[in-house]
């Protein structure tokens, strides 16, 4: 019989039918609750599905007896417990991409959308107030100054985009990198300060939870537009609604938020805010990638072999 497996989050759909094709497949949303889904296929589940996102909670795997392998659609960092798997025996794959491109995408069109107003424009044609007169103006970007908070392979791709719409270019990070040129700040605030447009593409830790806090925004000013695709919790989520609210930067673009799928009402009854759900590495071209080493992972360890992209 073939061997069975848990999938516990919803992943690219092509997936899952790849799944079912070759394994006994349990869904966690198929039936009254995930608990009820997860006990009853519980004995014999010798492999779980999950996102890097979502990952997987340890009481999840110790209802588990027989489980081998955990496999993440994306990358775990640290929602998977590695040394909790690697002590029980666990093997733990991950699906590596090369997710910079399309998120620096993201970034850029969400600059580009909230500096030239092309969500207010749409929502103004809409709703038949063109006749009545004409709309607001935008801001370009050419001439204007682009910091970026983190400047690693993202924050990278977004500075070559943001030299093409003749902006400066200039980061924050915890070291100066030597082999660019763009102007390096040592610190958030002062960075913003300079910034026509914060764009955040800096990883979610210790160190940078709620690094965007009141006082980077108010650096930030009246003029200036945060962008966030990155992880909702380096930003003050408080401060940055009362920022927006009250007019003290003129706007934002947000992929990602403190509490997914859960966006507050208050950002969603904003004008000045540009809204997308977190979809940054979420293109075909990056699915298929990921449903392709998943199942190369997933073959390799129940043909006996070493899983080719281990994570950890």
């Amino acid at each position: 019989m073939n061997p069975e497996i848990l999938v516990l989050t919803r992943i690219f759909p092509p997936a899952v039918a790849a799944l079912e094709k070759e394994y006994v497949t349990h869904k966690v949303w198929d039936g009254p609750s995930p608990e009820a889904a997860i006990q009853r296929s519980a004995p014999k589940v010798r492999a779980l599905v999950t996102s890097g996102l979502f990952g997987v909670k340890r009481e999840v795997m110790d209802a588990l007896p027989h489980l081998e392998i955990v496999l993440c659609f994306g990358n775990p960092r640290s929602t998977v417990d590695l040394a909790y798997t690697k002590q029980r025996g666990i093997v733990v794959a991950r699906t590596p991409d090369e997710i910079a491109t399309p998120v620096a995408d993201v970034a850029v069109g969400l600059m580009l959308n909230i500096m030239r107003r092309f969500g207010e424009a749409d929502r103004f044609v809409r709703a038949g107030r063109w006749p009545q007169g004409a709309f607001a103006m935008g801001r370009d970007l050419n001439g204007k100054t682009c910091g970026i908070v983190g400047l690693g392979k993202i924050g990278c791709e977004v500075a070559t985009r943001a030299r093409a719409f003749r902006m400066r270019v200039c980061y924050q990070g915890p070291r100066r990198k030597a082999d660019v040129d763009y102007d390096y700040f040592a610190d958030a605030v002062s960075l913003a300060r300079e910034s026509d447009c914060l764009i955040v593409t800096c990883p979610s830790n210790a160190e940078t939870r709620g690094l965007i806090n009141q006082n980077v925004l108010d650096a930030l000013g009246a003029e200036g537009f945060l962008v966030n695709v990155a992880r909702g919790a380096i930003i003050d989520q408080a401060a940055l609604i009362a920022s927006l609210r009250d007019k003290r930067i003129a706007g934002a673009g947000l992929d990602v938020y403190w509490d997914e799928p859960n966006v507050p009402a208050e950002l969603t009854a904003l004008d000045n805010v540009i809204l997308t759900p977190h979809i940054g590495s979420s293109t075909l071209e990056v699915r298929q990638e990921r449903m392709r080493k998943m199942l190369t992972n997933l073959k390799a360890h129940f043909t006996g072999q070493p899983v080719p992209y281990p994570a950890g």
